[in-house]
């Protein structure tokens, strides 16, 4: 039992500063296939008791190496419920032979904020916070990073040079987005904090402008953690000139926004795992979708636990409370998902 409970909460810590949200990549010949699905129900208190069955994510792909020193990595993502179609979620090949300079080209989560890098079926809540969704588009990209270090070092990094467009699409200009991560981590690895950055140029998106949009983003991380107790907190601001992105998620489609715009948010978080598999969490998020109004404010609060079966499997359960300071909402949800990891 205590084994068990062990192999539980070291599985739930972040993975390799690599992981792309399935699996770390294995060091052994051959091909390992792996995924994961997360069957949900949702209910919202709408007035229109709005309830469904749905899959959140439903994900299968493959890794393996290659002599030498060669890893790669391929997920699809089969839930219709993004684009009404299944699409490539990740694909890289990374040379990984020296510690401090490895390196990977094809597509992959963006390297910003931990949260965002937390794997998704790793996350403690069911949804990653709405300001950082709308704040890190494009959460995947295509490109080539730079990384080194690892969970035990002290200082573990990210940089990347992308197309700033998404996933599985051409970039619309000659210039190319700058991402990068930092973390220090005392402690012996319990205590880590950090920040990211991304600067890039786009395509206009208003017909008849010549001026390429232009987004920044900076952000904050922090993060405590024992063997049972974790802490965690991150803040983000970002200014977009020309045009900008709200929504997204996993491969969902954003929507983008003529005009410039100047937001941020932050979070914090905090669980702790039981004796008996049960995790509690709380989850607080406050976001400013335009800092320069005043009552654009919106507070989620998300109150949740999980339950682990075992290794592989877990059921959680969150309510999400939403506050908008303009215009309240009756948009709170009550949100059931299921998860088998394979």
């Amino acid at each position: 039992m205590k084994k068990l409970a062990l192999l539980i909460i070291m599985g739930w810590f972040p993975m390799l500063i690599f992981s792309q949200g399935c699996v770390d990549v294995s060091d052994d010949d051959g091909v390992k296939v792996f995924g994961f699905i997360q069957p949900q129900w949702q209910y919202s208190f709408d007035g229109n008791n709005t309830n469904s069955f749905l899959f959140n994510r439903a994900r299968l792909g493959v890794t393996g190496s290659i002599p030498y020193d060669f890893q790669y990595y391929v997920v699809a993502e089969l839930s219709p419920f993004f684009t009404g179609q299944p699409f490539l979620l990740d694909a890289y090949i990374s040379y990984n032979r020296f510690m401090w300079a490895q390196g990977a080209l094809g597509q992959f989560k963006s390297p910003f904020s931990l949260e965002l890098y937390t794997p998704c079926h790793k996350l403690h809540t069911i949804y990653r916070s709405h300001f950082l969704v709308d704040l890190t588009s494009p959460l995947r990209d295509l490109g080539f990073q730079v990384f080194g270090g690892n969970d035990t070092t002290i200082i573990k990094y990210q940089v990347a040079i992308m197309n700033g467009t998404g996933m599985n699409v051409l970039d619309n200009n000659a210039g190319k987005d700058y991402v990068g991560r930092l973390l220090i981590q005392p402690l012996k690895g319990k205590l880590s904090f950090g920040g990211s950055f991304r600067y890039g140029l786009s395509a206009p998106s208003t017909e008849g402008v010549t001026e390429e949009d232009e987004t920044t983003r900076f952000g904050g991380e922090i993060r405590f953690h024992t063997n049972r107790f974790n802490i965690q907190a991150e803040y983000i601001w970002g200014k977009d000139v020309g045009s900008y992105t709200t929504g997204g998620g996993c491969g969902g489609p954003g929507e983008v926004v003529q005009g410039s715009i100047e937001r941020n948010g932050w979070y914090v978080m905090a669980y702790y795992m039981t004796g008996i598999r049960l995790e509690p969490v709380l989850k607080f998020e406050y976001y400013d979708k335009d800092m320069s109004e005043t009552d654009k404010l919106e507070y989620i609060t998300t109150v949740g636990i999980s339950y682990f079966f075992n290794d592989w499997t877990r059921l959680q359960v969150n309510y999400l409370y939403r506050a908008e300071m303009d215009n309240e909402i009756d948009n709170d949800q009550f949100v059931v998902q299921f998860q088998a990891v394979f």
